[in-house]
């Protein structure tokens, strides 16, 4: 089954904590702390795998996530990094943020590219020594990996998109100028999913012609297969509209130009106006003034016509070499850049945002960086409760509780501790 759509969730691994430990050894006094740091979480990694033609794979597995890192350990002795989760798809995948449409990354290079980035690993008690602070009883918790919820669109990689309705030669003649092999059969819709062939004229004049399902009225608007096959149109460089000439089921092939690039641009205004050559297939059962009659209309909307018979391969050879000939003047294929994060949310990245409610005279503190910070404190330690003292003076969280009405005596309530406000 030909699947080009698809909604995961990846999620990277957490930092591991940093360590709380002392150095003790016979006959040395003091040896002072030697908490390790923790190790960094793996990374989510996206890959392109040519030997991949769909998203199937996805449709079974919709969850993934890194190994956390490792924690720090005594000694000094750093926890181990975790492995990177590596996530393979098909070459020409878009990877976009479910909720917003956003574009993260086009995968369609060789380069693996990072998705979701690892949390770092927290500072063990060794770096929070100083003169006056010698035997610290606490370390920094591992930063959370990054997390996201994914569409992944496949958009097939083609210099040649061939357009036009079911039944009109397209299969045919990707299999006769290429090794592909698609189904061809007398019948409607034969071709359920797009065919990439590989078309080569000679040293180094070679390039990829996709075979895209039929279209038909109302396509652009999603009925029938349309979205999901128009899709795969929006890369080509280069478009070829097929028209059966002959009208052999019934249908003006004038008809059949217009309501098919009417089609395209609904789809995709860009996509009317992408260069385009036209081939009238089927000439063996039009007659001459049937030919000359559609090439005249073609030539009125500015296209060069081409009249072939693809099932024996006549005079398919002057429109291939015209295709070689544009495709060497036209840009490469198009790679989509990735969309910038939009500003607002991007002024929240790294803010340690807090939600505060009061009820009955009690405020409560939520917030899930909170709850890492929480469980890095030892509460009997003086040392480690200065240190989160001045974690809350810094984050703005004194500020944010000042700001919703707090006063001195308060009872303030973070998760599992309370504590009365004091200034």
């Amino acid at each position: 089954m030909f699947i080009d759509q698809a909604k995961i969730t990846i999620k990277a691994g957490n930092g591991g904590n940093g360590a709380v430990s002392f150095r003790r050894e016979k006959y040395v006094a003091s040896g002072g702390p030697d908490g390790g740091d923790g190790g960094r979480g793996g990374n989510i990694v996206f890959q392109v795998d040519d030997n991949l033609s769909t998203l199937a794979d996805f449709r079974y597995r919709r969850k993934y996530e890194a190994a956390n890192g490792e924690d720090g350990k005594g000694k000094r002795c750093f926890g181990r990094n975790a492995e990177d989760l590596v996530i393979r798809v098909p070459r020409g995948t878009l990877l976009k943020e479910a909720a917003s449409g956003r574009i993260v990354a086009d995968i369609s290079g060789d380069e693996p590219q990072i998705i979701a980035r690892g949390g770092k690993g927290g500072w063990g008690n060794a770096h929070f020594a100083t003169p006056t602070r010698q035997t610290p009883r606490f370390a920094k918790p591992g930063i959370p990996g990054e997390a996201l919820e994914l569409t992944l669109e496949l958009k097939l990689l083609a210099d040649v998109g061939l357009v036009g309705y079911p039944n009109v030669g397209k299969s045919t003649l990707v299999s006769v100028v290429s090794e592909a092999k698609p189904n061809i059969a007398n019948y409607h819709f034969t071709t359920l999913t797009p065919v990439l062939g590989v078309v080569r004229l000679g040293p180094e004049r070679s390039f990829v012609m996709a075979d895209i399902p039929g279209l038909i009225e109302g396509a652009g608007d999603g009925v029938g297969l349309g979205h999901q096959f128009l899709r795969h149109v929006e890369r080509c460089r280069l478009l070829v509209h097929i028209v059966d000439v002959s009208g052999s089921e019934g249908r003006d092939p004038k008809d059949d130009f217009r309501i098919i690039m009417e089609e395209l641009g609904k789809f995709n205004a860009e996509l009317a106006s992408r260069p385009m050559l036209v081939a009238g297939n089927k000439c063996d059962l039009a007659t001459e003034e049937q030919i000359e009659d559609f090439r005249a209309f073609v030539e009125q909307q500015g296209y060069t016509f081409f009249p072939i018979m693809a099932a024996i391969r006549y005079d398919v050879d002057p429109l291939l070499n015209r295709i070689s000939e544009l495709l060497s003047t036209l840009p490469p294929i198009r790679a989509y850049d990735p969309e910038p994060v939009p500003q607002v949310e991007a002024e929240k990245i790294g803010k340690k945002e807090v939600q505060i409610t009061e009820r009955d005279g009690v405020y409560f503190v939520e917030g899930e960086w909170l709850l890492h910070i929480l469980h890095s404190v030892n509460f009997d330690d003086y040392e480690s409760l200065q240190y989160f003292q001045r974690v809350l003076i810094s984050t703005g969280v004194i500020d944010a509780l000042r700001a919703a009405g707090v006063q001195e005596g308060d009872t303030v309530s973070l998760y599992d501790l309370e504590f009365d406000f004091v200034e």
